[in-house]
């Protein structure tokens, strides 16, 4: 029995494709939405019905919450499934949704509000008791109190928007001369980026590793967590490489940070699937960095190594299922899976190279898997992020995960534009990365000792 009537996926590319795979395999009618740029595109075959929604420019389509909610009305849709990026952590596009009779598939929007503001979730995570490293509230406007502040924490600090990540407008201060000038440029990119001027500040950890810890709740207040990711590897602050489970932790105190996060989440009543991130210092100190209500673009190592299916589990909370019925008891971990984003970008700058693809050729090996929205004969258009594809690779043991997403990624065939596969696989085959000593400045080390060359 269908767990809805049928589900809207607000959004696009290889996450619009990965949801309307999962509502295929529960039986979900399904309806997928494009845009001018995505007309024709291959994941809109997978749907039982589509919709034009507009232009190619976001905010005539994808992020334009009248037209979809009106979309999603006419199509007589009962759910929206909002991916990642876009809406999907817009608790105002969620309440909407409610709103209209229809299910938001996430949190309840009072979550994604919680969440949402940096500094709010900062407190949040200081009230429950999380490790939360020395950092402010929204920054006061005069430059005496910036200053005053920074001074408290202590330098080298970290200017942050307080009304979103993905890396944007995050700028390093050593000293008292840069403060200033980095919260302006911080606060202007926030305001462009988030609508909000509001910027905070955290001690600068030097060189930290990410790691993630993966929850899924349901709507009756349990809340259990799915172990963690391990996403150090990034360039601009935004993630490359992931894995799971993540390399050289101490399990005893990774696995107490879990059951108190999961802990706290049930207690209060989080119902559905999110994840806090954390900051692991050299000092092997955990520090909380954020919580993103949503599904991850690196859910697919967690799915591989726990056999849970995290898109079918979020629709399935939503529709009002009991944790127990989703998730096989108890769940263990097994073998090792490593994720390598593949973008049209230049490998050594990292900037982007829109274009169209003369050929697309995806690897199909054992034990890796590829999620993509694109085809040979797409254009790549500079309207969107330019990741092309998500490649994932499993086996028992982390050194054959890596063997053998690199193997993967030297099958991938890509022309007519740049793309950053060389310095992914210089990443990888780095003796840091084999060792498993990985951090967040690790990406442009490789790359800096010309560890990549331009492809594409």
């Amino acid at each position: 029995m269908a767990i809805f009537a049928k589900v809207m996926v607000a959004n696009r590319g290889a996450v619009a494709a990965r949801v309307l795979r999962a509502l295929g395999k529960l039986g979900v009618p399904s309806l997928a939405v494009y845009s001018d740029a995505d007309r024709g595109a291959p994941w809109l075959a997978m749907a039982s019905e589509t919709a034009h929604i507009g232009a190619s420019a976001p905010r005539e389509s994808y992020l334009n919450q009248a037209l979809l909610l009106e979309t999603a009305r006419q199509a007589k849709c009962d759910a929206v499934h909002p991916g990642y990026g876009f809406l999907s952590e817009t608790a105002g596009f969620a309440q909407a949704v409610e709103d209209a009779g229809m299910r938001f598939v996430g949190p309840a929007p009072k979550w994604i509000e919680e969440m949402g503001h940096k500094t709010r979730a900062r407190e949040f995570a200081t009230r429950h008791g999380w490790p939360v490293g020395h950092g402010t509230g929204v920054l006061a406007p005069e430059p005496a109190s910036m200053l005053a502040a920074a001074e408290a924490i202590g330098y080298p600090i970290l200017v942050k928007p307080a009304a979103g990540g993905g890396g944007i407008g995050m700028l390093a201060a050593r000293g008292p001369a840069e403060l200033l000038a980095a919260v302006e440029r911080a606060a202007s990119m926030a305001e462009r980026g988030f609508g909000s001027r509001e910027v905070y500040l955290e001690r600068l950890v030097e060189n930290p590793r990410h790691v993630e810890l993966q929850l899924l709740g349901d709507r009756h207040g349990r809340v259990a967590h799915l172990y963690e990711r391990d996403c150090s590897v990034q360039r601009r602050h935004q993630k490359i490489i992931e894995e799971a489970r993540a390399p050289r932790v101490d399990r005893a105190t990774i696995e107490a940070l879990l059951e108190r996060v999961a802990g706290t989440l049930a207690g209060l009543g989080y119902d559905n699937l999110g994840t806090a991130e954390m900051l692991l210092g050299e000092d092997g100190e955990y520090r909380f960095l954020e919580m993103n209500t949503r599904l991850q673009v690196e859910h697919g190592v967690t799915e591989e190594i726990t056999g849970v299916d995290l898109v079918a589990g979020q629709l399935r909370s939503s529709a009002g299922a009991r944790l127990d019925e989703i998730l096989p008891a108890p769940v263990k971990p097994a073998g090792h899976a490593i994720q390598a984003r593949v973008y049209a970008e230049d490998p050594r700058r990292f900037l982007p190279s829109p274009g169209t693809l003369r050929e697309f050729s995806p690897p199909a090996a054992a034990g890796v898997r590829v999620e993509t929205g694109y085809a040979a004969g797409r254009e790549v258009t500079p309207h969107y992020d330019p990741l092309l594809a998500k490649v994932i690779a499993r086996d028992d043991t982390r050194a054959g995960a890596i063997d053998r997403l690199v193997g993967a990624l030297g099958e991938f065939r890509i022309e007519g534009v740049k793309h950053n596969i060389p310095a992914l696989v210089a990443i990888l085959g780095s003796h840091e990365f084999r060792e498993g000593r990985v951090h967040t400045g690790l990406a442009m080390q490789v790359v800096s000792r010309g560890g990549a060359t331009a492809a594409g």
